[in-house]
């Protein structure tokens, strides 16, 4: 390519690996020979921190955001991710919801009204209806956890705190099918990620997914979104715990063009009202039983909240931290990224009695899918992610006649003539139709080859319904880069009364996957250990010069209270250590009580002495 306005031109040569440090021998023989090139020189990535302040952000709120702070460990790493210099810049990002307030102060920089609509009144302002007990504050509060603005003095700050934020209203008039559909394909050249965190009731009784039109948005969106890369959405997995839903039952959740985010609190344990089933990918925090403050965001007239919770405070996580990754790689396509969230959720401290491990090695949960996301795996993993081959369906009709179910009712299915086309699994649906009477009592396993059961439908003591499963389409994401290659079976089982009666009628195993052996692929997203020395403890003395050590190991920022400076020039350059900062201060620049750059919770700033004086 030229550059504009200048005799110099960029030359790309495929043999050469982006890369490479050492020159190529023969293009540079070639061009040195060449009279009519004056001058050429082989250009090499170069490495860039960002300088000036620290990684931990001086927002007055960001003590109080225990999630990314270190403060719980593990935490979702978000300081690993901006140490790196990711923080969303050039992510668009929209909250499908029931408002969003464009002028907070904490989002207004990052607002962006091309990635805004109001379909309740159809114009293009999303501003929330106010008045009414302002019940409209949940779109402002998800906005404000992907992107309040960050270091202005003002609340907290956005895990992609440079990402531009839109908002749809859409929850707050009658929703209708082509009401969902448009606000699912909105400016889908522009905006990259979609989070939402709504869908049927969440009353334990409820069979229901999206409508012909918001289908076909969800398709037309992983298609064509994003320049053909296919749109992102980010689903949160619904409330409906405490009345025993499951959110296999809610047709949003489990689709596979959504990333199905579940909860946790702080301290590993399942929330009352979190959903269970294996559609869920991955786990965000959600809120914490210990403190007092919850997630901490933007609300209405233009405040601040440490009292946001619930599922649908985790999804947005989620999608701040798909910002990220977007910004380290934006060729991702909508299956690189479920296939790095996977490699980047660990199961850490969360706790469910079901966590097993797949066939391939991998442990997961109805709970919480893959479990915890880490933001410096993800990041980490997108930069060197090779894209996913093409994806290949393969589908068998596995029921010919109707079967009765009785107490239980078992289905086997050879599915080696998928094996041709699919070497790994991503996605596995049960597509069933049957009668029964009562629904909630009947329990939907599946079982691979590879000895994996997936609990599809849990009993569901609320839901009476007669209605059966018509034509209802199960989704687990447990199988993933599993050989489907053997006999898959289904499992239906009666957990209620002796008298239940019904009958399967059809059953289609739907396999999505590729022909690559995805799991020859060595995980990247492992944490090297950038260790040069340690001492007889095993704790780390030399980081290099790039990194930090702190407490034993390396990082790539000093975490809060700590600041980074140089320790010493060793032979091989300076090391960096994570030093104290006064007790007085939450960042410094130093370690005297006038070094601060923000304060504790209870402290406030004082620009011209940069101290944090008590109260």
């Amino acid at each position: 390519q030229v550059m504009e306005g200048e005799p110099y031109y960029h030359f790309r040569h495929r043999g050469t690996r982006q890369r490479a440090l050492s020159r190529h021998w023969g293009w540079h023989m070639r061009l040195t020979r060449d009279p009519q090139v004056l001058w050429f020189e082989q250009q090499t990535v170069k490495r860039r921190s960002k300088r000036g302040g620290s990684v931990v952000p001086t927002d007055p709120w960001f003590p109080k955001q225990w999630y990314m702070n270190n403060d719980v460990h593990p935490d979702l790493n978000i300081l690993t991710a901006w140490s790196r210099g990711y923080t969303g810049l050039g992510v668009v990002l929209t909250v499908l919801d029931d408002g969003l307030e464009k002028d907070h102060p904490d989002l207004a920089a990052n607002y962006d009204p091309l990635a805004s609509y109001d379909f309740n009144s159809n114009d293009p302002d999303p501003q929330p209806r106010y008045g009414d007990g302002d019940k409209n504050w949940h779109g402002t509060r998800c906005a404000g956890e992907v992107a309040a603005v960050a270091n202005n003095r003002i609340c907290g700050a956005g895990v992609a705190y440079n990402a531009k934020i839109g908002g749809v209203r859409m929850l707050d008039g009658s929703i209708m099918d082509i009401v969902e559909a448009q606000a699912l394909s909105l400016q889908p050249q522009y905006i990259h990620i979609y989070s939402a965190s709504w869908g049927p009731e969440d009353d334990g009784r409820t069979v229901d997914g999206p409508g012909v039109l918001a289908a076909a948005a969800f398709q037309r969106g992983v298609s064509q979104g994003r320049g053909g890369l296919g749109s992102i959405f980010i689903w949160a997995s619904g409330n409906g715990g405490t009345n025993y839903d499951n959110c296999n039952c809610d047709g949003y959740t489990n689709s596979i063009y959504t990333v199905s985010v579940g909860s946790v609190l702080g301290d590993g344990h399942r929330p009352r009202y979190s959903e269970s089933c294996p559609a869920i990918l991955t786990t965000t925090y959600s809120s914490r039983t210990t403190s007092k403050v919850q997630i901490v965001t933007t609300d209405l007239h233009h405040r601040c909240t440490d009292k946001h919770t619930g599922t649908s405070a985790s999804a947005p996580l989620a999608a701040g931290m798909v910002a990220l990754a977007l910004e380290a790689n934006p060729a991702l396509t909508w299956r690189d990224l479920q296939h790095l969230i996977i490699r980047a959720s660990k199961p850490a401290h969360l706790q469910a009695e079901d966590w097993a491990e797949n066939g391939v090695g991998r442990r997961v949960s109805h709970y919480y899918g893959y479990g915890l996301l880490d933001a410096g795996l993800l990041v980490q993993a997108a930069t060197t992610w090779a894209g996913t081959r093409p994806q290949e369906k393969c589908s068998v009709q596995a029921v010919q006649v109707p079967r009765d179910i009785g107490s239980r009712l078992t289905i086997s299915t050879d599915v080696s003539s998928c094996s041709q086309s699919i070497r790994s699994l991503e996605h596995v649906q049960v597509q069933l139709s049957l009668s029964y009477s009562r629904r909630g009592d009947l329990l939907v396993a599946l079982s691979s080859p590879m000895g994996t059961t997936s609990t599809l439908v849990t009993v569901r003591p609320y839901d009476t319904s007669q209605e059966g499963y018509k034509d209802w389409t199960f989704m687990s994401t447990h199988f993933w880069d599993e050989n489907p290659k053997g006999i898959w079976t289904l499992q239906l089982e009666n957990r209620g009364d002796d008298s239940n009666t019904g009958q399967l009628s059809s059953f289609i195993l739907h396999l999505h996957g590729t022909d690559e052996d995805m799991p020859a692929r060595r995980s990247s997203a492992t944490a090297t250990d950038e260790c040069l020395r340690r001492d007889e403890l095993g704790d780390c003395e030399d980081c290099g010069s790039s990194l930090y050590t702190h407490q034993g190991s390396c990082l790539s920022y000093c975490p809060p209270r700590y600041y980074g400076r140089v320790r010493s020039a060793t032979p091989r350059g300076t090391a960096r250590v994570c030093a104290r900062c006064h007790p007085s201060c939450y960042t410094c620049q130093g370690s005297s009580a006038n070094n601060c750059t923000s304060c504790p919770s209870g402290r406030t700033f004082q620009d011209i002495t940069h101290t944090c004086p008590h109260p």
